[in-house]
């Protein structure tokens, strides 16, 4: 059929973890930016979802670390971590195998994807997925790009797999959604944790707007990591929708959250 929707969020743990602590007033124009995602994916009618994430050594370690992956399951389960510190319950969420082995095989027409049949979900995914699918009843297929363990894939192949991506997704005779999650300026599990970048923020959300492609990839992990933390290197995830949809961009929510630990923000594209 085609791609039919395509959006980005935030996943930081501390939005369910700590969401008792943050102030009221943004948490909750937070929590309906995400419902209102939901609303809109949901509108699409997709068939399967597929979540462009971050991990964080859950699946996936230096011994043997995929610059990308695709889950091919089943089913999957999650949260990795302490349930009671995320907030989220532990539970299953139905895969799509068939339509998941069809979108590796057509994305590695061009890009080297590892694909998994297997896959523990962290946060990076149950974060998104507590608000997109409260009931944990649409079909996922995961996706990762690795923005953990350096080398990192290159700014531009990040897009190549987001435009490999959207060729899957029209190739196949389903109905599909992508979302992209992850952060723009933090510092995880660092001293800084806590720190935002908040111009950096906003002036990457500005390229993302735009979809200016060159922008996008003009970034350095050195600058990255510089002006965004090692957090910011998950704007490949943003990116790869942002190759995805091929449109402009409207961000719904953005607002610095010190207690989540980031910018928080979501966001739509258009896809042409």
């Amino acid at each position: 059929m085609a791609l039919v929707f395509a959006g980005i969020c935030s996943h930081a743990p501390g939005i369910t973890g700590r969401a008792d602590r943050a102030d009221p007033e943004l948490k909750d124009g937070l929590y309906a930016a995400m419902d209102r995602l939901r609303l809109a994916m949901e509108a699409s009618k997709p068939d399967a979802l597929i979540v462009i994430a971050a991990e964080h050594f859950a699946n996936f370690f230096m011994d043997n670390m995929p610059a990308y992956a695709i889950g091919m399951g089943e089913e999957y389960e999650g949260p990795i971590e302490d349930p009671d510190w995320l907030n989220i319950p532990h539970t299953k969420i139905p895969g799509a195998p068939d339509i998941g082995k069809r979108i590796v095989s057509e994305v590695m027409q061009t890009v080297d994807t590892a694909y998994a049949e297997e896959w523990k979900m962290d946060h990076g995914i149950m974060v998104p997925l507590h608000f997109l699918t409260p009931r944990y009843d649409m079909k996922v297929i995961p996706a990762n790009i690795n923005c953990q363990g350096p080398p990192l894939t290159p700014l531009h192949r990040a897009w190549a797999f987001g435009e490999a991506i959207r060729r899957a997704a029209d190739a196949v005779p389903e109905r599909i959604a992508v979302v992209g999650t992850g952060g723009i300026s933090h510092w995880p599990a660092t001293p800084n944790s806590g720190k935002i970048n908040e111009a950096w923020d906003r002036d990457y959300l500005d390229r993302w707007t735009r979809n200016d492609r060159e922008a996008l990839s003009a970034y350095t992990d050195e600058e990255t990591l510089r002006d965004a933390g090692q957090g910011g290197f998950e704007i490949r995830t943003f990116n790869a929708v942002a190759a995805a949809a091929g449109g402009q961009g409207d961000i719904w929510y953005m607002q610095p959250i010190p207690i989540f630990a980031v910018s928080c923000t979501v966001g739509v594209m258009d896809i042409v």
